[in-house]
């Protein structure tokens, strides 16, 4: 028996930050990680690998080239599977090192192996067993797989599978429309894969700015020639002829295609750990419900990250497993999450947002005024050859305070935090306006959308006053 202040099950972004927190605050901590490779999804199947397929895609097909240039300067032949995933490899084994790297200077005990709970104190991981009075459950998630696809047959994928294709297919169906769907659409349609998207709702990301998923449906139809199939729910699966696979859908749709994504939400890792000898209890798919602290029914036992379900992501799993492990040893100034989180999804264009949308404004009754400022009126669009993209700021209209940024576009997700920041500033127009963004770059994009909220205001006075 082993005796620990804290055992984290895990290495993800919520396990390693977790531990690696409670290591210092001066506790003695542990990790069981069952996988070969640290990291968890967000290094190995997820966040990490689709995002480097996406840029490596740009960078093959030399979409951002023709933008730029007006010239194909796209590879001459086919790029085959090594050519797409060579980058995907080095970034994973270079974050798999990091965070090595971070858990051994902490000083943190590694074990390997699968953890199984023998109490609500005491984990088995092989021979061993580990005792502590603090326990982090971020053990992530996997991806959801519905019955009728037939996931042995190697021509149907989830999306952890979809990383270790042989040859890029020439034609994909995607079903589900969600983030990770939507992302790995775009980059196999920017890698000249005739995609088919299909999702049960009548629209692309339905908890975006509205203004915004118009926006990107547009571009995946217009530049990706990504045919986008709304309301339709994939009812068959026929793999057992070789070939292509054919698809029935319960409207009568009917699609043929080479290899099939199955992108249809995920599942906590749950299933192994034995939680019912700790007294912990679980929603769908696995999901451990927590408390604002991530405190279980159990209030020793903390779960963070995609073991808990939304929002699932990479940044926000661990601001979760940094809260959880402050509060569970005092620490107050790690007890509270942050106020807003941004959220930023990498399709072709990219798209990050955070706070309101114009819908959740009206449905709260709250009066507005939106300012925008489009990439191709700014220098820095002009250059990086983004003549689409552009900027959403919505303000309160009775104090021009800054309630949600909406970004479209090359580099949105990076562009989207001064507006956060703004936002944690409690600041709005008043603020934007003091300040001095360099020249050229799309940081500029905000003094031009606030000065178009600015001049809105004073048209308005203006026009009340002559009526008066």
């Amino acid at each position: 028996m082993q005796e620990y202040d804290a055992i984290v099950i895990g290495s993800g972004p919520a396990g390693e930050k977790g531990a690696a927190t409670a290591a210092a605050l001066g506790k003695r901590v542990a990790m069981i990680e069952k996988n070969t490779a640290l990291g968890g999804a967000s290094t190995n199947t997820g966040t990490l690998p689709s995002k480097t397929l996406r840029e490596t895609a740009l960078a093959l097909t030399g979409m951002r080239a023709r933008n730029l240039y007006g010239v194909d300067l796209s590879l001459r032949r086919e790029a085959n599977i090594r050519d797409v995933m060579y980058h995907e490899t080095q970034v994973k084994a270079r974050e798999r090192a990091r965070v090595l790297d971070n858990i051994r200077q902490r000083g943190v005990d590694l074990y390997a192996g699968a953890a199984r709970f023998l109490d609500a104190n005491t984990i088995e991981t092989g021979r061993i067993q580990l005792r502590a009075e603090k326990i982090l459950i971020a053990t992530g998630s996997s991806p959801f797989r519905p019955p009728e696809f037939k996931f042995e047959d190697d021509r149907i994928h989830d999306s952890d599978e979809l990383l270790e294709i042989e040859s890029i297919p020439k034609s994909l169906a995607v079903i589900g429309a969600g983030v990770i769907g939507t992302e790995y659409a775009c980059t196999f349609a920017a890698l000249g894969c005739d995609v088919h998207l299909l999702d049960g709702r009548d629209s692309l990301l339905p908890f975006l700015d509205r203004e915004i998923s118009l926006a990107l449906e547009k571009a995946l139809s217009l530049d990706l020639r990504i045919q986008f199939h709304k309301n339709e729910m994939v009812k068959c699966c026929d793999s057992e002829q070789p070939g292509q696979i054919h698809l029935g859908c319960a409207s009568g749709l009917k699609l043929s295609v080479d290899q099939v994504l199955v992108a249809a939400g995920r599942s906590s890792n749950t299933a192994s750990l034995n939680l019912e000898a700790a007294g912990v209890t679980l929603g769908k798919r696995g999901i451990i419900p927590v408390n604002e602290q991530y405190q279980t029914n159990i209030p020793h036992i903390y779960a963070a990250g995609d073991v808990v379900g939304f929002p699932a992501l990479s940044s926000t799993s661990a601001a979760q497993g940094r809260l959880a492990m402050g509060h569970a040893f005092g620490f107050l100034e790690r007890s509270r999450m942050a106020a807003l989180l941004p959220t930023g999804i990498y399709t072709i264009p990219e798209i990050s947002m955070v706070g309101e949308t114009e819908e959740t404004l009206k449905a709260k009754s709250i009066e507005y005024l939106v300012g925008r400022a489009n990439y191709s009126e700014n220098a820095r669009g002009q250059i990086i050859g983004d003549c689409k993209g552009f900027l959403k700021l919505l303000f309160r209209k009775s104090d021009l305070k800054l309630l949600g940024v909406h970004v479209i576009g090359e580099l949105a997700s990076e562009l989207a935090h001064t507006g956060m920041m703004v936002m944690l500033a409690d600041g709005g127009a008043e603020l934007l306006e003091r300040a001095c963004f360099n020249y050229p770059t799309l940081g500029d994009l905000y003094e031009t959308a606030t000065h178009d909220v600015v001049l809105q205001c004073d048209l308005e006075t203006r026009q009340s006053m002559q009526g008066d």
